[in-house]
């Protein structure tokens, strides 16, 4: 996977755990994706490296303000693909899977296309 679409999937990881839960640390987020301890690790330290997240000294786990913008974006871009994919006819778990890995290369442009589509319909 390209770290690109990684650390989108980390950041919107984080973002979906944080809707759950009021403390996210990294195990929180091998158990989620059931990655090794040391990938997530490399993981996070990138995403806080780029300035994405923010670890306290407890461990817990934050979105900056440019994290959330773009976990929010990604999140965004699943919910109405998956959305799209069950008015298309689509078993909710097909559709679910594969706006997981459509979400991340989809460009911004053909992405409002389909919003506009499906807002309309």
């Amino acid at each position: 996977m390209r770290t690109h679409e990684s650390q989108e999937m980390y950041r919107e990881t984080i973002l979906l755990l944080r809707m759950r839960k009021s403390n996210v640390r990294s195990v929180d987020i091998v158990d989620e994706l059931g990655y090794a301890k040391s990938s997530v690790s490399r993981a996070v330290n990138l995403l806080q490296d780029a300035g994405y997240i923010h670890i306290d000294e407890n461990g817990d786990i934050t979105l900056t303000a440019a994290g959330q913008h773009k976990a929010e974006d990604v999140y965004e871009k699943h919910r109405v693909i998956t959305s799209a994919f069950v008015k298309m006819g689509a078993p909710a778990a097909i559709a679910e899977e594969d706006a997981c890995r459509i979400e991340h290369v989809i460009s911004d442009e053909m992405f409002e296309i389909i919003k506009r589509y499906f807002a309309e319909k």
